[in-house]
This record gives structure tokens, C-alpha cells and sequence, in this order.
């Protein structure tokens, strides 16, 4: 149905028709849906509630005194908004696994799963992922990248859109990526093996894509020649019971060597070689033929084995097609050439196919049936495929973010990778709680990589991985008008924000005008200010001198000014105001996607 103008004026309906205008101007091969039909209430809700944290403290897992990884309970949007202040320009690696929009229950906008009639299903997810897609670049550093699994359903509109945002220049790869060799034997025409892993960058000409570590010896077990590599596979003299020449007279001929060269008999000569009407071999005429080839100086082999006459695996025909090619003379005995099958050949640069026996999507589940004892989620990633993203994206001091979490595999991939390589990677994990899937299973998974568990719920006990975990959930506050009352509101409610962005938690010492925090290693202290009232800020600088360790001071400021010289008996501190470097961060999320 038309959209309806008759209410607008006439100064409205120019500056609809010049937004409109500019919008068709920005927009870019061909990619264009309608985002007015039905916006996003989360992204709208922003406008009237502004995003903040909670910490949940009783979930805090520690088992070292290592920095924290983060999880974080709530609509990504939300969590996203949090960290365009706490982490803008400080993630390495971004790893998402976004809702594919099958159509079958697996998007869900504005609380309704959208189906295949929907006529707005594709606008409603590219306006679901666009915005949080320009979240996201925000937090990626200059060399950062993000990975995003994805199949066929909008593979397309992916590329474009992430072309948009990333620039087209900054794609570094889109890898199919097979997930079920076998190919699943229920789509429609082809029995589909592989979904899609896009590789993005900030800045293509500085991230950096690693290799995979491969013994010399693994490459070394392959030889090569004009058709790539290879290696002795089986003999071509079959075995088995349908291995003797009686069961398969067709494959048994004499094959000639001569100046380690394969030379074969012509048809005609093989052809009375088995007497079809007597059903037996006449073996006076390979006599003869045999003769005919020696005095011509060729050695003859024939399919025996134990004695016994056999059969070649290949007929004629195809022994004179691969005879050059496809086949490794040892002595007087033929092996057939194997060739490296997909992921066989080990490669330190990873392949554009993406593969390895590991990544199949059976082994997700069955990761999840051995930490919780059942399948309880869908179609989990398998570890191994995250693990490899993960380590080809960055060193192993890298900072990673995953903001549809969903099971927690990311979570799982990065605390065993660290333990294989003595790594100090940290994760950052952002999922809602539908179905309890935070509740439920992203945190009791990663409680159990942690700490151990029974395998497959009853087995013997795994020990656990450690490391640590602080657990937050978003919340709101309320987007006053009164903006003195707005910032005083926010300052006393972003101090898990605080926490979050300097990644120090331990509270050392509280006042009704401050508190303290310390790192687990006691080095760094984070000191919030909440009220400039003179003798509590007296108590708070003498509090900051008796602090040995680097100081990073959080102080309120109406005005957004701090006069330095308060601080001039204070060393190693750096400081900053609140809250009006978050509000101006919001009010630029909020013009972006909800006012245009």
C-alpha cells in the first residue's frame, strides 16, 4: 500500500523528498530496501532509554589473577552502544554468527520470527545488521578484522552491505567454508556442503592474515609433478573376493615396462586372452603375447598375488589414459598415485576453500552433548573453525569480540587456544537471554571450560581451563530533558561502565562521593568521583596519595572541565570527565539510527 502524505506540509515534504534524495545518492550497487516500514523498537527505545550495564556479580568467575573476559547479557544492539564508549578502537578480531534468516524460526524482529512470506524479510534483516555492523567498526582497530558466517539466504546482500561499511577494498576474502562433507541430502538439486565465511577490514593494507604452523615433514611425506602433488596410494592389483581374474576377466592383461615406462598391448591383442563361450583363459596366448613383447626387450608384469592370478584395478582403457600420469612403478609393481583430497595437503597460508575434518557442524553438537550431556542448542560452530578464524586474525594478545554468541563457542575456542599456546587472548561476548540461552547455556558453558566438568554429564571429570569472567546485563536509564539531571543520573550509574572500559572490577574502598577499584595484579586503580563537594573531594585526593600504581581518575563535570591543578600532588594518574563523552556518543548513535 502507497504511503499516505496528505498530513505532511509543504516544508515537510521537501525535506522528506531531499532525505530521500540523499539517501539514493549514498546508496551503492543497487543495494536499497526500505527501512521506514517497521523499524527496530530496540534501536528506537534509545532515544527515550539510554543503555548502561549492570554487574552480576555472583556470576564473577576467577581462578588466576589474569584480566577479566566479558559477558554480557542483553539485545546486541544495546551491548554495542556500551562499548562504542568503553572499547571504541580497542577489538582485534570480530567473530559473528548472525541470524541467517532461513525463514525458519531463526529471526526474530521487533519480538515476531520472520518468515519466507515476510515481503519485508530481507529489508528487515539488512536493517537489523547494518546498524550493528557500524557498531561494530567503531570498536576495530586500524589493523582490526571481523569474520561473519553466513549461507545462502543472504550471502548476497552481505557482500553488499558490508561492502558499504567496510568499503569493497577491504574485503580480504569470502571463504566457503564446508561444514558437512557429505553434502546435506535434503536441499533441493544439490546436496548443500558449505555455508560462507566473510573476511573484512578496516584497512586491508595493514591487517595482517596469519599462517598455519606445519612441520616440514608433514609436506615432505608428498612428492610432485606436472599435475600437483602426490603419494603412493594402493596397488593396482585388486584384492578381495572379486579379485581373482575369473571374477573379473576384463581387468586381467599384461602391462610392459620398459626404461621405467609404462607400455600397454593394443585391444586386439588382449582380446582372446579369456574365451567367453568356454568361460576360461587362454593362457597360450598370453604366452605368446608375453614372448612377442621380451624379444623386444620390455618386462612383463602381470596382476598376480600369493601366486594367484588377479585383476588390475582399472581396465585397459583407463590404465592407457592415467599409464603416464597417475601411476608410481616400484620395481615391478604399480601403485596408483594418491592425490591430495580437499584440506589432504597441508598449506601454511590458509586455502579459499575453507576445510578441515574438524569443522563439520556435527561436532558443535556433539561438544555441547559432551559439556552438558544433551543437544541444547541448534546448530552450534564446531571449536575447531572458530579456534583457526581466531588464530589467523591476530597474535596471541589479541582482544576478540562476538556479539551474537548464542551457545558461547567463541568463548570455548579462545580459552582452549590460549591453553595450547600459553596465549593471553580475551573474549568479549554479547547474546540475549530468549530461551535463557545466556542463563542456560553461554554461561554454564564457559563456567565448565573454566572449571571442569563431568563429561557427557556423568562421565569422568574434565578439568577445567581456567581463567576469568565478569558477567554484566544491560540496563536504562531514562533520557531526561533536564540534561543537568540527565548527567548527574548517569554518572552515578556508569561505573560498571568504568570498569568495563579499564578492566579492573576489585573494590578496594567505597564512599557515598567515590569508589576505588584495583586490578588483579594491584598495579592500576580505578578511582571514580561522583559529587565535587570540597571535603569529600579533600578525602578523596589524600585517599589517592596513599595509592602506590598507576591511577586512572573518572571525576563529574557539569561543564566537562577539570581544572588540573587539583591534582598537582598526585603522580602516575591520567584522568577523565564524565559522563559527557558517553552522552555525546550516544547522541551520535541515536542521530545515525534513529533520526537520520
Amino acid at each position: 500500500m502507497a504511503k499516505c502524505y496528505d498530513n505532511f506540509s509543504r516544508e515537510e515534504l521537501i525535506e522528506l523528498l531531499n532525505k530521500q534524495d540523499k539517501e539514493l545518492a549514498l546508496k551503492k550497487y543497487g543495494l536499497v530496501w526500505d527501512s521506514e516500514k517497521e523499524p527496530e523498537k530496540v534501536v528506537l527505545d534509545c532515544e527515550n532509554n539510554l543503555p548502561i550495564l549492570q554487574r552480576i556479580s555472583d556470576k564473577e568467575i576467577k581462578t588466576d589473577n589474569s584480566d577479566y573476559n566479558i559477558l554480557i547479557e542483553g539485545d546486541n544492539f544495546h551491548a554495542l552502544s556500551v562499548l562504542n564508549y568503553t572499547h571504541k578502537g580497542k577489538i582485534d578480531v570480530i567473530y559473528i554468527d548472525p541470524p541467517y534468516n532461513t525463514g525458519n524460526k531463526d529471526f526474530k524482529y521487533n519480538d515476531s520470527y520472520v518468515d519466507k512470506e515476510d515481503g519485508y524479510r530481507h529489508s528487515k534483516w539488512l536493517n537489523f545488521m547494518e546498524k550493528r555492523l557500524n557498531l561494530a567498526k567503531n570498536l576495530l582497530k586500524e589493523e582490526g578484522i571481523i569474520f561473519i558466517s553466513i549461507d545462502d539466504n543472504e550471502q548476497a546482500n552481505l557482500k553488499l552491505i558490508c561492502d558499504k561499511i567496510f568499503g569493497e577494498n577491504n574485503q580480504v576474502a569470502i571463504l566457503p567454508t564446508v561444514m558437512n562433507l557429505k553434502g546435506n541430502q535434503d536441499e533441493f538439486g544439490f546436496a548443500g556442503t558449505h555455508e560462507y565465511t566473510f573476511v573484512y577490514a578496516i584497512n586491508k593494507s595493514s591487517c595482517h592474515i596469519g599462517e598455519f604452523k606445519i612441520e616440514d615433514d608433514e609436506i615432505n611425506d608428498w612428492d610432485i609433478d606436472e599435475k600437483g602433488y602426490f603419494k603412493k596410494g594402493a596397488n593396482l592389483v585388486a584384492s578381495g573376493v572379486n579379485a581373482p581374474r575369473e571374477k573379473r576377466p576384463n581387468l586381467f592383461y599384461p602391462v610392459f615396462l620398459k626404461d621405467n615406462k609404462i607400455f600397454l598391448p593394443a585391444t586386439d591383442e588382449v582380446r582372446h586372452l579369456y574365451d567367453r563361450t568356454e568361460k576360461k583363459f587362454n593362457d597360450e596366448i598370453l604366452k605368446n603375447l608375453i614372448d612377442k613383447y621380451k624379444n623386444n626387450g620390455y618386462i612383463a608384469v602381470l596382476p598376480i598375488s600369493n601366486n594367484n592370478y588377479m585383476s588390475w584395478r582399472w581396465q585397459l582403457e583407463t590404465m592407457q589414459i592415467r599409464k603416464d600420469t597417475d601411476i608410481i612403478i616400484n620395481n615391478t609393481s604399480l601403485y596408483k598415485k594418491q592425490r591430495p583430497e580437499l584440506s589432504d595437503l597441508p598449506s601454511k597460508k590458509p586455502k579459499t576453500i575453507f576445510y578441515k575434518p574438524e569443522y563439520s557442524s556435527g561436532n558443535g553438537t556433539n561438544r555441547l552433548k559432551e559439556l552438558f550431556g544433551s543437544k541444547i542448542f541448534n546448530n552450534p560452530k564446531p571449536v575447531e573453525l572458530i579456534k583457526d578464524l581466531v588464530y589467523l586474525g591476530g597474535n596471541r594478545n589479541i582482544t576478540v569480540l562476538d556479539f551474537t554468541a548464542g551457545s558461547g563457542t567463541t568463548a570455548d575456542a579462545i580459552i582452549q587456544l590460549n591453553k595450547e599456546d600459553m596465549g593471553k587472548r580475551k573474549f568479549i561476548l554479547c547474546t540475549n537471554n530468549e530461551n535463557n540461552i545466556c542463563t542456560e547455556v553461554c554461561y554454564p558453558r564457559i563456567e565448565k571450560v573454566i572449571n571442569g566438568y563431568n563429561k557427557n554429564g556423568n562421565g569422568e571429570f574434565i578439568e577445567g581451563l581456567g581463567g576469568n569472567l565478569q558477567y554484566f546485563k544491560t540496563a536504562y536509564i531514562e533520557n531526561s530533558e533536564n540534561i543537568e539531571q540527565l548527567k548527574v543520573n548517569l554518572t552515578y550509574k556508569c561505573t560498571e561502565m568504568l570498569c568495563l572500559k579499564e578492566n579492573i572490577y576489585n573494590l578496594k574502598e567505597e564512599k557515598e562521593d567515590y569508589k576505588i577499584f584495583e586490578s588483579n595484579k594491584k598495579d592500576k586503580y580505578l578511582c571514580v568521583y561522583y559529587n565535587f563537594i570540597n571535603d569529600s573531594f579533600e578525602v578523596f585526593i589524600d585517599t589517592l596519595k596513599q595509592i602506590d600504581g598507576e591511577k586512572i581518575i573518572y571525576m563529574f563535570s557539569m561543564d566537562d572541565n577539570i581544572n588540573s591543578e587539583l591534582f598537582e600532588d598526585i603522580d602516575n594518574f591520567k584522568i577523565e570527565t564524565i559522563p559527557q563523552k558517553i552522552l555525546d556518543i550516544y547522541k551520535k548513535i541515536i542521530k545515525e539510527n534513529v533520526r537520520g
